[in-house]
């Protein structure tokens, strides 16, 4: 194996776009990033954040203005063709020939990897991604759902060590987006390095140790989930009260609300502990026959470094 401790290591990634009228766009500006081996990495920020066009220059898709990448330890500019070897991509758009099968497409592509044919895994592969039984169907006939696990194993042909999924989950119903979110955890139980980009922020929470926040081409946060989720220590607790109260004056600054016999409170979990709100309910005779905590979410945390990036 070799000895590198970042699958995907950026360092001062640059790219314009030059537009009509004199308007240059900057996609990314002076980007730094380093995909630990072996994680499930998130690459967060809206639309035109400069998501994909990272995803692109990793791809050899789009040339960046400056800086250096590294794929696998590999230099993309010493070695491209070794070092797209090491990645396997999955796009947004379902970019799939209507007039193959796909038995026909995986083995395409994996022609175009240079894959031995004694090597090649194309009904295992299919198999993984529940489309063993469409094997010999024209890909014109598969659902949204279905072309979207076809691209995703034809990403797998060569067996790449990272995995880059650029909105895998995007017009995928639930059932289909929790059963690819466990192909993904499968895979990176295995060793693959897992990058994905996404818009649903319940994907990052549930998969990703490391994510990193972009917005406008620059980063925002970059951190371990768990770190990125304490930036925002709001919690918010529920008691259900046996009678009507009356707020008490020293719960103010919890913003309390009460609302169909329960009290909720806010507070910031690195300031205050629970037990000194219940403390002052108990003072004051306050009594409750149930207790619901609620904690900030990574949307918390994303619309707060969006906003404030923004004003």
């Amino acid at each position: 194996m070799s000895d590198y401790n970042f699958s995907i290591e950026a360092k001062n990634l640059n790219k314009k776009y030059n537009k009509k009228k004199g308007v240059d766009i900057n996609a990314l500006i002076d980007l730094n990033i380093n995909i630990p081996r072996g994680s499930i990495y998130g690459l967060l920020g809206p639309n035109g954040a400069g998501k994909s066009t990272f995803i692109n220059i990793l791809g050899s898709l789009v040339i960046k203005d400056s800086g250096k990448v590294k794929i696998c330890g590999i230099d993309i500019d010493g070695d491209a063709k070794k070092s797209r070897k090491k990645i396997g991509i999955v796009p947004q758009e379902l970019n799939i020939d209507p007039f193959f099968t796909p038995i026909e497409l995986l083995e395409l592509q994996a022609g175009l990897y240079g894959v031995r044919k004694k090597d090649r895994k194309s009904e295992e592969i299919l198999s993984k991604v529940g489309l063993l039984e469409q094997k010999n169907a024209y890909a014109r006939t598969l659902s949204g759902g279905m072309r979207r696990r076809l691209l995703v194993a034809k990403a797998l042909v060569h067996n790449p060590e990272i995995i880059i999924l650029d909105e895998p989950t995007a017009g995928v119903d639930v059932e289909l987006r929790k059963n690819l979110w466990n192909y993904v955890k499968d895979l990176n139980n295995k060793g693959t390095t897992i990058c994905l980009t996404t818009h649903y922020l319940e994907e990052a929470e549930n998969l990703c140790d490391h994510i990193t926040i972009i917005n406008k081409g620059k980063i925002l946060k970059s951190d371990t989930k768990e770190n990125i989720l304490n930036l925002i220590g709001k919690k918010t607790v529920s008691f259900a009260l046996d009678k009507k109260i009356q707020i008490p004056h020293n719960l103010n600054r919890y913003n309390p609300v009460i609302d169909n016999n329960k009290l909720l409170v806010n507070y910031d979990k690195n300031i205050t502990q629970l037990k000194e709100i219940i403390e002052i309910l108990n003072k004051n005779n306050i009594s409750f026959y149930e207790i619901n905590t609620y904690e900030s979410d990574l949307e918390d945390v994303f619309i707060n470094l969006i906003k404030n990036h923004d004003t």
